[in-house]
């Protein structure tokens, strides 16, 4: 909850708000977020005698499972804003679209995954009794989310806000993941949570330098850009495929596991996370040929400097590493996720 400090002063400074309200609706609607964590929080001190990690997560709820429904009702709707679902995303494509730069990379790659986190490492194990009563109607927002965002990507003109959208579609297929709450679609999610910040950051650093060096971020107003930046013309193409989840990339692992996962739950949630696959091509494709080739609207467009290449090699390493080994997340990850799942095992909520 601290984090939400920086990120707003951070947004309030370097931002290109030209309506405060933005910002004040992001503060007002993630505090209520907040506010409702914090009175479920403080509802356990009935049933725990303190707020060891270990003691909340054993609370045996069994005989009052409509106490654990309402407990997790709060971590819902708080993580649930900021991840965000729909219909609880109202924030997100402005804050995201008039947010400088490194505001909206911290907002996309760090704040949102913290929820996604929290959802697995708190809101299930402490709440668990009520999983079985939120269990489907967050996997079905979340698969809603999928389409709604990737279609909202489709008709945007401005990359940033286009990237937002986009960033709602992968969430929500990672909520809908850890909603099944397997080892498998848990260990999926969080190498798609992985995936998704490395990509996150990519595209948003790619918008930034095209606003940077051009002065807009319209699609329409662009064009030609590869043919006078060729460094950024591939660093951008690169980019572009390792956010469609290409084989040797991590995105293509978290993806594949997550769709498989989802399938075997229910075959209709599953055909609607395929479509992420399908979207994303036409988005995707999209803000490339639009900006990078097509008649050149631009005069002069500075390549990569040193330091621009430099996070692009290394985005684009991480992303391959983590292709190629994604055991190194699995791995690290599967003792707890075990552990947190023996919990579901033990108070016998059906999967």
């Amino acid at each position: 909850e601290i984090t939400l400090i920086p990120i707003l002063l951070i947004l309030h400074w370097y931002g290109n708000y030209k309506k405060k309200r933005i910002l004040t609706q992001f503060f007002i609607i993630t505090l209520v977020g907040s506010l409702a964590m914090l009175f479920s929080l403080m509802s356990l001190s009935t049933y725990a005698p303190n707020y060891d990690y270990s003691t909340l997560v054993n609370i045996d709820f069994s005989e009052n499972k409509t106490a654990a429904i309402w407990i997790m009702a709060g971590f819902i709707l708080a993580f649930a804003i900021k991840i965000p679902l729909v219909p609880f995303h109202s924030w997100q494509a402005r804050t995201y679209t008039e947010g400088p730069t490194a505001g909206t990379m911290l907002l996309s790659a760090l704040m949102l995954k913290m929820a996604l986190y929290g959802m697995i490492k708190w809101m299930i194990p402490i709440g668990i009794e009520g999983l079985s009563y939120w269990q489907w109607p967050l996997i079905s927002l979340g698969g809603i989310g999928i389409v709604y965002g990737a279609i909202l990507a489709i008709g945007q003109k401005d990359l940033k806000t286009m990237f937002a959208y986009a960033s709602i579609s992968h969430l929500g297929l990672i909520a809908a993941g850890i909603m099944l709450f397997s080892i498998t679609s848990l260990e999926a999610s969080m190498v798609q949570i992985i995936n998704h910040s490395i990509v996150a950051i990519g595209l948003f650093l790619a918008a930034g330098i095209i606003e940077q060096r051009t002065g807009t971020r319209n699609i329409i107003r662009l064009g030609g850009v590869a043919k006078v930046a060729p460094k950024f013309g591939f660093w951008f193409a690169v980019m572009t495929f390792i956010s469609l989840s290409v084989p040797f990339t991590a995105g293509f692992i978290g993806e594949l596991l997550l769709m498989k996962t989802l399938f075997t739950a229910h075959w209709l949630i599953g055909l609607v996370a395929t479509s992420t696959m399908v979207f994303g091509a036409i988005y995707m494709f999209k803000a490339y040929q639009g900006t990078m080739f097509g008649p050149t609207y631009l005069g002069v467009f500075e390549d990569l400097k040193w330091n621009e290449l430099l996070a692009f090699a290394l985005l684009t390493g991480a992303a391959v590493y983590f292709g190629l080994k994604p055991n190194a997340i699995i791995d690290f990850v599967h003792p707890n996720i075990e552990e947190i799942h023996k919990l579901m095992l033990n108070t016998n909520i059906e999967k």
